[in-house]
């Protein structure tokens, strides 16, 4: 089977006639692609960049991603606040997020003993999952918004190689945790933004910040807060979709 990676520039290529059945493409940029006269049925797109009003997937001329956004929040009901921009509406986005991911982890301890901790086609687990949203929740909340110098718990679970270039790892755990640790974990970070939400201001959220992995960009806390929301519900759908075929 062939195989392509970073190394390989296959921008502007074409492919006529070629049979790209069953191929996989993960982290790949296909922004721009045209596909004529192809044969989809059965493909699977996963884009969390895709967000009504901001990018566009056209199938058949029909821009579909309004269709995609709001369907996503239909079945995830407080999805549509994670846009929220005052401080009451971000308390209440938040109590939907902490609500959605209570009724996965109770969906986990309805299930099989270990569930936690399996892996769909080679993505992360549930539990590597909260691990990750650990590390979010220091990247943006502790470290961007408090501007904590080391935010990173040694149980959070860092993203793929190309978006921590420059990170110390040795500050993460070399031990697997147990599922209850993570939850414990999970529990006190979920906590951490809660209480600061509790008490932010509309003069909080327009505090400018730094972008934690680009610096020369800049954020505001209310941006760095969108990102988590962002996280946390992106993976949510992540979490969903692989519970969903492990039950």
């Amino acid at each position: 089977m062939a195989s392509f990676t970073q190394s390989d520039d296959l921008q502007g290529a074409a492919f006529t006639d070629v049979n790209l059945s069953g191929a996989r493409f993960v982290r790949c940029d296909l922004s721009g692609v045209v596909l004529r006269a192809a044969e989809v049925a059965g493909a699977d797109i996963d884009a969390p960049w895709l967000l009504a009003g901001e990018n566009s997937l056209l199938v058949n001329g029909v821009n579909v991603a309004p269709y995609v956004d709001a369907e996503l929040n239909r079945r995830f009901p407080g999805r549509e606040l994670r846009l929220a921009d005052n401080p009451e509406a971000l308390r209440t986005a938040w109590a939907a997020i902490e609500h959605a991911w209570a009724t996965a982890t109770d969906q986990v301890a309805a299930m099989s003993a270990g569930t936690a901790d399996l892996s769909v086609d080679g993505e992360w687990s549930f539990a590597q999952t909260l691990r990750h949203l650990v590390m979010a929740t220091n990247t943006w909340f502790g470290g961007a918004i408090l501007g904590v110098a080391q935010p990173f718990h040694p149980l959070g679970q860092p993203n793929a190689e190309y978006e921590t270039d420059g990170l110390d790892m040795s500050v993460f755990s070399a031990t697997k945790p147990s599922y209850d640790e993570v939850l414990a974990v999970r529990a006190e970070h979920v906590a951490q933004v809660r209480d600061y939400l509790a008490t932010v201001t509309a003069a909080d959220l327009a505090g400018a910040r730094k972008n934690p992995w680009a610096p020369q960009y800049p954020e505001t806390v209310l941006s760095c807060l969108h990102t988590i929301l962002e996280e946390e519900w992106e993976h949510l759908r992540y979490a969903s979709r692989d519970l969903a075929t492990l039950s």
